[in-house]
């Protein structure tokens, strides 16, 4: 696991991903994340390797990890390859994603 992002940098993405984005890390979380029950998801931090939540099953929070396509070791690619992950996860999921991210 690397670590190329200061923790300013894990706590902004998350910030905004928790506050703007949750419903996106739901769906990441149920089809990549291996919690297809899923009813919530938070993301909780990132490293160059992948993403990490935590996630509601069955009433528990439980974590989940979702790898990245390939190493990131720049703030500048993150945005991209989470909206890799989304649009994947919704192809998985048979979910038409947004137009725009």
């Amino acid at each position: 696991m690397t670590q190329p992002f200061t923790p300013e940098v894990v706590e902004a993405v998350s910030r905004h991903m928790n506050a703007d984005h949750a419903a996106d890390s739901l769906l990441i979380v149920r089809a990549l994340g291996g919690r297809p029950s899923a009813t919530a998801a938070a993301m909780t931090g990132l490293d160059g390797d992948g993403i990490d939540f935590t996630a509601v099953v069955d009433g528990a929070e439980v974590a989940a990890r979702v790898p990245f396509g390939r190493p990131l070791t720049e703030r500048a690619e993150v945005r991209p390859e989470v909206v890799r992950l989304y649009r994947e996860a919704c192809e998985a999921l048979g979910v038409a994603p947004r137009a725009k991210e």
